[in-house]
């Protein structure tokens, strides 16, 4: 068999041989489009220059430097966000993204405004997971009047509008959390609240469509009132030990935030596994481990595939239209599973 020309090239893909040239030696414009168009001709045609071909879609490819902060590399579900992002870069069509993801053990807002600000010194947009706070909101502004986005991650930090947000509807979350209790509980009863922190507007939104649930379908239960973990497992694990002594008829735990480690850790010794019903967040390694085991009974989770894609894709097109593109929010549906879906 003789090798494919590039007149064989140019039929297959359906462009001129003029065109075809151009994206072989790299001479003129070409769409992006066009030029995949020739790759995958050549590909299927064995074409013999499909370096020069990849070496030229590389050159004309966009390129961007997107800055994430993420919570402590301790806790899972970070750590699978970061390898999302790092994932969805790799499909982001028609350009080149270079990502700087940074995890941060100090969550004190000095620290969260402190890394935003330096990261922002290399990075064309940043992604950030942090509380509602005067000083973050402050260098959310310097940032913005820098014309450098801000992209907010799983909770708000701004009122709808003002920051670009990639996350859940926190109210309807919360209420779907008290939905299940009210249908799996043999009884009303007492039912405990862990939450992070309650300046993370996601945990708010989260405790408010909780309660708000109860008031309208099952005033019966009694919700006891939230008790914070501050993001820390020994603190939830403390916060579920005193429940259980305060409360010994304690019917279930909801973990509205950070914390669900503490609290799994701290049902199990103390002999209430399967006993108080436990909803909480996020499918991993130790969440799937509890629903198999009957330690919790739902998890909601983030389709963090998703929340990956519409973080950099939003990223993009609010670079590209220098923050003229207005502001950009993406709620996205979660996720429920039992032990029976895993």
């Amino acid at each position: 068999m003789t090798r494919p020309t590039i007149r064989d090239l140019a039929n297959a893909a359906d462009v001129s041989i003029a065109t075809a040239n151009r994206v072989i030696g790299g001479s003129g414009s070409v769409k992006q489009s066009t030029m995949q168009r020739v790759k995958e001709a050549a590909q299927e045609i064995g074409f013999y220059g499909m370096g020069a071909i990849d070496s030229r879609i590389a050159a004309t490819r966009s390129k961007y430097r997107f800055g994430f902060l993420l919570h402590q590399p301790s806790r899972q579900f970070y750590l699978n966000l970061a390898q999302a992002l790092r994932a969805a870069a790799e499909r982001i069509p028609d350009c080149l993204i270079d990502l700087r993801i940074e995890f941060l053990d100090d969550l004190s807002p000095q620290n969260t405004a402190a890394k935003m600000l330096e990261l922002a010194e290399t990075c064309d947009a940043v992604g950030v997971v942090a509380a509602v706070h005067p000083i973050v909101s402050q260098a959310v502004e310097t940032l913005q009047s820098q014309g450098k986005p801000v992209f907010a991650l799983i909770s708000q930090i701004a009122p709808t509008g003002q920051v670009h947000f990639i996350g859940l509807d926190g109210w309807k979350v919360g209420r779907t959390a008290a939905w299940m209790f009210e249908h799996v509980c043999d009884r009303p009863g007492k039912l405990g609240v862990l939450m992070g922190n309650p300046r993370y507007r996601c945990q708010e939104m989260n405790e408010s469509g909780f309660r708000s649930y109860f008031r309208e379908y099952a005033s019966d239960f009694t919700i006891l009132e939230p008790r914070s973990t501050f993001e820390s497992k020994a603190v939830a694990e403390e916060m579920t030990e005193n429940l259980l002594k305060e409360h010994p008829d304690l019917q279930g735990l909801y973990v509205a935030g950070g914390g669900i480690s503490g609290a799994l850790a701290a049902l199990r010794s103390t002999g209430n596994a399967g006993k108080v019903m436990l909803v909480g967040y996020e499918l991993m390694d130790i969440t799937k481990q509890a629903l198999l085991d009957g330690t919790m009974t739902f998890v909601i989770s983030h389709p963090l595939n998703r929340v990956a894609e519409e973080a950099l894709s939003g990223m993009v097109r609010c670079v590209k239209a220098k923050g003229g593109d207005g502001a950009y929010t993406s709620v996205l549906p979660f996720e429920i599973y039992t032990r029976e879906n895993i």
